[in-house]
C-alpha cells in the first residue's frame, strides 16, 4: 500500500507542530578605548538557534530576559564620536580632558589625570588650549602617553 504525502505526515507528529520564529530584541553594546559605549537594537526573527548564536559568536552575552537578549563586545578603536569631533584639552583645574568640539569646560566626555602645568612647554601648553584632535587611536595612545609624563602623579612618583 501507497501511502500519500498527507498520510505520512499525519505518523509523524513533529510535522504535524506548527513551528513559528522566535522573535528577539537584541541590545548590541560596543564599547570603546575611550570609555564610550554605543547601542543599537536590533529586532531579529530567529528560525534556528543555531544560526542565531553563530551570528553573534564574537560578542558577550550580559544579560537576558524573556523578551531580549544584550550582548557586549569591546571594541579594539576610539568611538565614532571622538573620531569625528574629539578633542584633547586642559580644563581650568589643568586637567588633561576630552573635549566634544574645542576645548570648552560643558562639553567633557573624559577627563584623565592632573597636570604639572609648569613642567609643560609653553608651545604644549598652547596646544591644549587650542585642542589637539584625536581622529585616530594612534594619535589617542600618543597623547595619551605623552601627557602622562607630566601627571602630578607620575611626578610624585619620580
Amino acid at each position: 500500500m501507497l501511502m500519500n504525502g498527507s498520510a505520512a505526515q499525519q505518523d509523524n507528529p513533529h510535522y504535524l507542530q506548527k513551528t513559528e520564529p522566535l522573535h528577539i530584541t537584541v541590545l548590541l553594546e560596543r564599547m570603546y578605548l575611550d570609555g564610550e559605549i554605543s547601542q543599537e537594537v536590533v529586532h531579529e526573527t530567529c528560525w534556528s538557534l543555531e544560526n542565531f548564536w553563530t551570528k553573534y559568536d564574537q560578542w558577550q552575552l550580559t544579560d537576558i530576559d524573556e523578551s531580549k537578549m544584550v550582548f557586549r563586545k569591546k571594541i579594539d578603536d576610539i568611538s565614532p564620536l571622538l573620531k569625528a569631533n574629539g578633542y584633547f584639552g586642559i580644563t581650568d583645574e589643568g586637567v588633561l580632558t576630552i573635549f566634544n568640539g574645542r576645548p570648552d569646560r560643558l562639553r567633557i566626555i573624559q577627563s584623565f589625570f592632573q597636570l604639572d602645568i609648569k613642567k609643560l612647554e609653553s608651545k604644549k601648553q598652547e596646544e591644549l588650549l587650542q585642542g589637539i584632535p584625536i581622529k585616530t587611536k594612534d594619535r589617542y595612545v600618543e597623547v595619551l602617553e605623552t601627557f602622562k609624563h607630566y601627571s602630578k602623579k607620575e611626578m610624585q612618583e619620580n
